[in-house]
């Protein structure tokens, strides 16, 4: 049974993933807005992986018989000047995700809630692959501003992005 401090958590987390897609769903769009619909494609996948994070906590909440609290989606950020400008803010927003993983890992680690700390292992390795996703492509855009020729190609790379869940969580 789950305490109602990591309950609380992990329930804000959920909430978060929720919000963590509606983010990468207005990154999106922004790309889409400027013709580069390869970007839109990285950034709706990357909508459909944080569903996946969500659900999966949601998942683990009722199965240790706890109860999901849906709260309102706060609207996201849409105000984007540039593509670098998406990237360092989706940079910056799994920075955040990671630093809410390692605070419920605090506490199930504190409370000894080995089953939690367990799921929470998957999610602080999925979020090494985040951070670095989005920082190797914010390097290269960077390096890439100011010459099309290279951020079409870029463009084209990452139309070729798919969802593919994970098969196991271990």
């Amino acid at each position: 049974m789950l305490s109602e401090k990591l309950l609380l958590k992990l329930n804000d987390q959920v909430n978060f993933e929720f919000y963590s897609s509606y983010t990468y769903l207005s990154m999106a769009a922004y790309a889409e807005s400027i013709d580069l619909s390869g970007f839109a494609n990285f950034f709706r996948v990357q909508a459909q992986e944080e569903l996946f994070h969500a659900m999966k906590l949601y998942d683990y909440i009722f199965q240790k018989n706890g109860v999901v609290k849906l709260s309102e989606i706060p609207k996201p950020f849409s105000d984007y000047t540039s593509i670098t400008h998406l990237f360092e803010e989706g940079y910056k927003h799994e920075q955040l995700v990671t630093k809410k993983i390692y605070e419920i890992t605090d506490i199930a680690l504190e409370e000894k809630e080995h089953a939690t700390m367990s799921l929470l292992k998957w999610f602080i390795d999925e979020q090494v692959e985040e951070e670095n996703n989005f920082l190797t492509i914010l390097k290269k855009v960077k390096r890439f501003e100011g010459n099309s020729t290279n951020i079409y190609m870029l463009d084209e790379e990452l139309a070729k992005r798919i969802f593919t869940p994970p098969t196991t969580t271990a």
